[in-house]
Formats: structure tokens, sequence, C-alpha cells
């Protein structure tokens, strides 16, 4: 019984690395919707994967790998096929397969451009994996928030109410350069808080209660708007402290 309850957590990664695939099915045949859906609910497998870990002390290698390997697939390819099914529609106006698409070198090259968002990711996983530093932050944007942000941009289409800002963001320029931004972001090695906090002191967690007041604010008034632009905001916030030179 106690080696099925040390698995537990193993499988609800399991149910994560499901979830992305899904994702990348649903995005590549252009409901980016359902993608952004799956990615999200792979973010919400990645959260009880770890917390189940700590309650049940039980915590392997296995694990770890397993878990890199499903974040991967769930926050670094699945937002790469959103985006690439973005390009598509932003270049072409339609989704088809990719065996039909009459494009010239240089639109391939846009399109294509997207696979840069696995790859970085997949640097930044294995770098975590054998770093030996504790760190009490990230060194460079959490793959997970990078799978968020492009759930939320797929999850846009649903609820396109703010049309000047809908129609920036998905032309092509803005789409290639938010891609390269957040590949870019992930290998980086600036600090970036967690939002695990030891304590509840403000004084010690103050820039934590900045980011989740500035996040309630623009999910409540913003919706998945509002959800994409906090990762935004978490980023800028994060690179405004290093140039202040505040230490986590």
């Amino acid at each position: 019984m106690n080696r099925i309850v040390k698995q537990i957590p193993n499988f609800i990664t399991s149910l994560n690395l499901a979830s992305g695939s899904m994702a990348v099915i649903f995005a590549l045949d252009g409901h980016l919707v359902w993608a952004g859906i799956f990615i999200c609910l792979a973010a919400v497998f990645d959260f009880l994967d770890g917390f189940s870990a700590r309650l049940l002390k039980a915590y392997s290698e296995i694990g770890k790998q397993l878990d890199s390997l499903s974040d991967l697939i769930s926050f670094g390819l699945a937002p790469a096929a959103i985006l690439f099914t973005l390009l598509e529609f932003s270049m072409f106006e339609k989704n088809q397969p990719i065996y039909q698409i009459t494009a010239s070198w240089d639109q391939w090259l846009i399109l294509f451009s997207a696979l840069i968002m696995p790859v970085l990711g997949a640097v930044r996983l294995a770098r975590f994996n054998v770093s030996q530093a504790d760190e009490p932050f990230f060194r460079g944007l959490p793959i997970p928030a990078n799978g968020i942000f492009w759930a939320s941009v797929g999850l846009m289409l649903e609820v396109p109410r703010y049309q000047e800002l809908f129609q920036a963001i998905f032309s092509t320029r803005t789409l290639c350069v938010l891609g390269l931004f957040f590949s870019g972001m992930m290998v980086i090695t600036m600090p970036m808080f967690s939002l695990k906090a030891k304590n509840l002191n403000i004084k010690e967690n103050w820039y934590r209660y900045v980011f989740l007041f500035i996040t309630l604010i623009l999910l409540v008034t913003l919706n998945v708007y509002g959800l994409a632009i906090s990762i935004l905001t978490y980023i800028l916030l994060n690179i405004g402290f290093y140039l202040a030179g505040i230490k986590y």
C-alpha cells in the first residue's frame, strides 16, 4: 500500500503530461480555446503533484525527471503549437494541415520560429535539473508561466471584448516578438521571485502582495486578458526590481 501511495504524485504528473499532449493536438487542429483550457488543466496538475509529493513525502529522482518532461510538453511544446497556429491564422487567415500550407521561405521561417520556445524551455529545465543551488527564487521565467500566458492568448479568441487590444496582439509581428521574448525570458539568469513564501510577514513579502493585488485587479477587470497581462506584469516587476537592486 505504501508503494502505491508513493506513486500518487507521479500519477498526477502523468495527468499533467496527458493534458499538455491534448493541448498540442487541439492547437494544431486550430481549436485554440480547448488548447488553452488543457494547458490550464495541466498547470493545476503541476501544482497538485508538488503539493501531494510534499504531503506524502514521496520525493524521487524519477518524479523530478517526469515532472520536467511533462512541463516541457505542457508549457513548452503546447504553447509553441498555439503560437504556430496563431501565426498561421495571422498570415493566411485559416488553419490547415502543414502539408497543404503554401508559403514563401520567409513565411516558413516565421512559422517555425515557434519551435524556439520548446527548445529554450528544454534548456531551462535541463539547467534546473542539474543545478545544485538552493535559491529562494527562480532564475528566469518559470516555464509554467510561459504556458499560462499562451493559454490565455488562446482563450482570448473566445472573449474578443477589447477589439483594439485583440487586433494588436494577433498581428504577425506582435506574435513573433512575444514568442521570442517569452522564449528568451526562460533562459536568462535574472532572479525572479517565487510566490512560495516562508511566512505571511508583509515586510518580507511585500513584492508578492503587490503582484497578487495587481493580478486580482487585472483578472476582475479584464478577464482572460488580465491573466496574460498579469504574466507580463510579473516579468516587468522582476526587471524593475533587478534594476533597482532589490534582493529576494
